[in-house]
């Protein structure tokens, strides 16, 4: 399966945040093109991200690899990546390795458009 992104400007209480939807698996094939898409983000000025995970399928190693390096770019510069998933059997992985203390996850974009920092 392949991974499909799309982004979207969104305002908020806490400010405007960038809405990026992923689609489809997050895993060693398809992590470099979410990978890209947080750089550029990041490099044109977009620092408070909301990932929305509603439509991901599938996500491995590599894939939480890809969004601890975006949390890490856009806390550089003093913003928040805040994930967007409610799908009990990618909620578990975050529950394991125990990323659901470094991310803050919303069960829709509008919860998370709404959190302020």
């Amino acid at each position: 399966m392949d991974l499909s992104l799309s982004t979207r400007n969104v305002s908020g209480p806490g400010g405007d945040r960038t809405v990026v939807e992923v689609g489809g698996e997050i895993d060693v094939y398809t992590a470099p093109k979410l990978r890209e898409q947080l750089v550029e983000l990041v490099n044109d000025g977009s620092y408070h991200l909301v990932v929305d995970m509603e439509g991901v399928d599938f996500l491995d190693s590599t894939g939480l690899g890809v969004l601890v390096g975006g949390l890490k770019r856009v806390r550089a510069h003093e913003g928040s990546l805040r994930l967007v998933c409610n799908q009990e059997r990618i909620l578990k992985i975050f529950r394991i390795t125990g990323l659901t203390k470094v991310f803050p996850i919303h069960n829709t974009v509008d919860e998370a458009v709404e959190a302020t920092d």
